[in-house]
């Protein structure tokens, strides 16, 4: 086979066989084939378009090389790279997909009995593991860019590990990477693919967890020149979908630049469908160029024109998305200019909202973007980013696992009976949180039973190739209105409508119809397909038959229906002119200008929260009421007492709620005496024991508390907020008891309540005013109060009301001196000390200096340590 494999490839015939000649693949195929012969398992490591995704599948399936035939299942990521891989191989051999050669992707199948190599996108491929475990008839699979870490792709093969684990032993696989970042892969399948072909592992095969073999593919090498081309003015990092005006006027600019500059055609890089169209515009007027758009929506005519290179002399710019770094090969590109971002999905579980989100790109996929640029000769790429900025890109891009919603992955691994996917493996594991809301998700619209085993509905729902929220849209919807008009809105749903359709679903809708445009093309494709895949399950309609029109619905109820059942938690009520809020408790405010303002309840599809936003930003909704909001979010409707502290005192009402949608309420007159207490200590943690009442003979016993729990510790309790919150039955029980409301709090004797805490069962509160006492006598017979409220004990007293004292009394068991402030005959301060000995020796001259004469009729002795002390001045005494 492979000498047979060297002569097609050594002595080309006619044109396809030079391309076949040219790919450098070919020097890794042996290498591959012995990796396969051996452990059954390999990761094939090789830059786009060496003909990893072409000649390979070719060449496993005896198509090229005269080997054993064999049916080959190439799985791509992307419904454009798998039509166009397979469009390729069919050329390669003088064919049309649907030969030899075919391929399938979500309501597009070209594929016949024939057939030897099937390119599908990674969602098939899932979809025929779950029904056909086996993959009866199949004899490689290989995954392709799978460096690429989308979830379907590491589902996928994490499924395929287990069917050779278990069920296929023969069953041969490779992971086909663009990068040599093949590490974790190689550890994947080692561990869970070793074996060989036939299961015997002593055959030539490796141990358990030795890593798979890893079989690198040269690429085309030609140098690749780096352009560093910043904006002369910071542009605003991009945030959500949101990305700087001012960065797409400066990447047209250098899109214009790099047409003067350079020769060859031009392939830019954007991170969406809007960016590319906005910059597409601002190109309107080159006259050297063709402007071309490449990427996932973009008709297939203009798809297969820009893969199928420039006719003619006239040059061309390809704006594309990230789709171009790898997946496809675009011919005659010279020059790349690179944006810098790119879009990844997120979650925000809290808010129940998904949606992808535009980040900076990483520095593996700066360098595959690069790369493109040397292809075919000698090029250039202008990076739209400073050069210092480029070494705190991240390395690589995040695993889709790590923050994309988990609904569909959990509905897929319940199905294929592993609820929490412990057992599957995966290059990352799923994050918890992230696996439970897909859960409760699941569990709401009857996918899965309370342990997370998949029910019959929720396999039902997963063979319907739809994310499992629109599937449940589709089932239930088709019940009510009729297996056309539910699978319509569907397809809406599926695939959001330009926004040139606006935001509302039911004009939408009615766009859609009577478009001739390209999205209403694939609108009607998929319709079909889903109208097809409910007759095919035996869904009833509103009749009990497999279709109806939905007697009495419009088609604004219809649009309202099928968004709230897809989307329950975003039912939304008004709450003001544009603002909405919704099931799950995010605000919701509709564009200017939308048509949708004013309706009392909407059912919003598609929303974004921006950075910072306290609301999401409507995309698309439909009116609705209340009734169908019920009826559609019937899992998160509740009654019952809601207790609570609101505004200052205690709301004791019942509820009826929708989410966090208030529907109903009314006061309670005889609220749980539970819940009150509960209430009265949130209301005392939000605004503090400040809600007592506290007399200053409360505040002062606080104080000497927290002085000897500060001091002598022990048995002192400590009495500050925190503390007497974490305790309050201990000191507060009687008193939360028979209190209702704030009025009630505000009457508690807060220092009645502390006396509680004071340690009676050992004996020392006994010792409460000698420890820490209340007054002190002094020398002059009056009993002063000591302040306890700084950090030390103050005696504030007059300085002759002292003289004679040598030493500062202490307390605490006299650990603790007490600090004297020395008065003025006025009471203002004189001095402080803690040492009253050396004040007398040393500063008490001063001080009588200063102050005798301003006030003569008090005693100034010149030896205050035998002086009589008094409170009296002279002519009293």
């Amino acid at each position: 086979m492979r000498a047979g494999l060297r002569r097609a490839l050594t002595k080309p015939a006619d044109a396809r066989a030079e391309a076949l000649d040219r790919l450098p693949v070919r020097e890794a195929v042996p290498e591959l084939l012995r990796a396969l012969d051996d452990r059954g398992v390999a990761v094939l490591c090789a830059p786009p378009g060496t003909g990893k995704t072409t000649l390979v599948p070719l060449v496993l399936a005896g198509l090229v090389g005269g080997g054993p035939v064999r049916r080959v299942l190439v799985a791509e990521p992307r419904r454009i790279a798998a039509r166009a891989a397979a469009r390729r191989m069919a050329w390669l051999l003088g064919e049309r997909p649907g030969g030899r050669v075919g391929f399938t992707v979500r309501g597009e199948r070209r594929a016949g009995p024939g057939t030897v190599v099937e390119v599908v996108t990674t969602g098939v491929l899932l979809q025929r593991l779950q029904r056909d475990q086996e993959l009866a008839g199949v004899d490689v699979v290989v995954l392709d860019e799978c460096h690429e870490r989308h979830l379907d792709a590491d589902t996928a093969a994490a499924f395929l590990l287990d069917v050779r684990a278990a069920l296929r032993p023969d069953l041969r696989l490779i992971a086909a990477s663009a990068t040599t970042d093949a590490e974790g892969w190689a550890r994947l399948l080692g561990d869970g693919g070793d074996g060989g072909i036939g299961g015997d592992a002593g055959n030539g095969g490796a141990g358990p967890g030795e890593p798979a073999p890893v079989v690198s593919a040269p690429g085309v090498s030609h140098p690749v020149e780096v352009v560093w081309a910043p904006p002369e003015r910071p542009v605003r990092p991009p945030h959500g979908m949101r990305v700087d005006p001012a960065l797409l006027d400066h990447v047209s600019a250098v899109v214009r630049r790099a047409l003067r500059e350079r020769e060859g055609d031009v392939l830019c890089f954007l991170p969406g469908v809007g960016e590319i169209a906005r910059v597409a515009g601002k190109l309107g007027g080159l006259a050297e160029a063709e402007v071309l758009q490449v990427h996932g929506r973009a008709p297939a005519a203009v798809q297969e024109a820009v893969l199928a290179g420039a006719d003619g002399g006239r040059r061309r710019v390809v704006l594309a998305t990230s789709v171009a770094e790898s997946s496809l090969t675009v011919p005659g590109v010279r020059i790349v200019v690179d944006c810098g971002l790119a879009r990844e999905p997120r979650m925000d579980h809290a808010r129940g909202l998904s949606a992808l989100t535009t980040v900076r790109a990483s520095r593996a996929a700066a360098r595959q973007r690069a790369g493109r640029a040397g292809r075919e000769a000698p090029g250039v790429v202008y990076r739209c980013w400073p050069e210092a900025e480029d070494a705190r890109l991240p390395r690589f891009p995040s695993p889709e696992i790590a923050g994309a919603d988990l609904t569909a992955f959990a509905l897929q691994t319940a199905c294929w009976g592993d609820p929490d996917a412990s057992g599957l493996a995966l290059l990352d594991p799923p994050p918890t949180g992230a696996m439970a809301a897909a859960r409760e998700t699941l569990t709401a619209i009857g996918a899965v039973d309370a342990v997370g085993r998949a029910t019959e509905r929720g396999t039902r729902m997963a063979r319907l190739g739809l994310h499992p929220r629109l599937a449940r849209a589709l089932i239930d919807g088709a019940k009510e209105v009729g297996a056309r008009r539910a699978a319509e809105v569907v397809a809406l749903l599926s695939e959001e409508p330009p926004r040139e359709y606006g935001d509302d679903l039911a004009a939408a809708w009615r766009t859609a119809r009577h478009g001739g445009d390209p999205y209403a093309a694939r609108w009607r494709q998929e319709a079909r397909r889903l109208e097809h895949a409910l007759s095919a399950a035996g869904t009833p309609g509103p009749d009990g038959g497999q279709g109806g029109a939905g007697p009495g619905r419009g088609d604004d109820a219809v649009a309202g229906l099928m968004a709230a059942l897809a989307f329950p938690e975003r039912v939304a009520r008004r709450r003001g002119e544009r603002a909405y809020l919704m099931a799950a408790g995010t605000g919701a405010e509709l564009g200017d200008g939308s048509r949708l303002g004013g309706a009392p309840w909407l059912a919003v599809a598609v929303a974004d929260r921006p950075v910072a936003s306290a609301s999401a930003r409507v995309r698309l909704a439909a009116v609705t009421d209340e009734d169908t909001a019920r009826a559609a979010a019937a899992a998160l409707a509740s009654e019952g007492e809601e207790v609570r502290w609101a505004d200052g005192d205690v709301l004791a009402r019942r509820v009826v709620r929708l989410g966090a949608i208030e529907l109903v309420s009314r006061p309670l007159s005889d609220p749980d005496p539970e819940l009150v207490r509960r209430a009265l200590l949130e209301g005392l943690r939000r605004e503090g024991t400040g809600l007592l009442r506290w007399s200053a003979q409360a505040t002062a016993v606080r104080q000497r508390m927290a002085f000897l729990h500060r001091e002598l510790g022990g048995a002192w309790p400590d009495v500050s907020d925190e503390a007497l919150l974490d305790r309050p039955d201990d000191w507060l029980g009687t008193e939360l008891v028979r209190a209702r409301g704030r009025a009630d709090l505000g009457r508690v004797d807060a220092g009645q309540a502390l006396a509680r805490l004071m340690p009676w069962a050992t004996g020392e509160a006994a010792r409460f005013e000698e420890l820490a006492p209340e007054r002190i006598e002094v020398p002059s017979g009056s009993r002063v109060r000591v302040d306890y409220g700084a950090d030390r004990p103050v005696l504030a007293v007059k300085l002759q009301e002292l003289f004679g004292w040598q030493e500062a009394p202490r307390i605490a068991g006299g650990r603790v001196p007490l600090l004297i402030h020395l008065l003025s005959p006025a009471g203002r301060p004189a001095a402080v000390t803690a040492d009253l000995a050396s004040f007398w020796k040393d500063g008490y001259r001063s001080v009588r200096a200063e102050l005798r004469g301003r006030y003569p009729k008090h005693p100034w002795p010149e030896d205050p340590t035998t002086a009589e002390p008094t409170r009296r001045t002279n002519t009293r005494r």
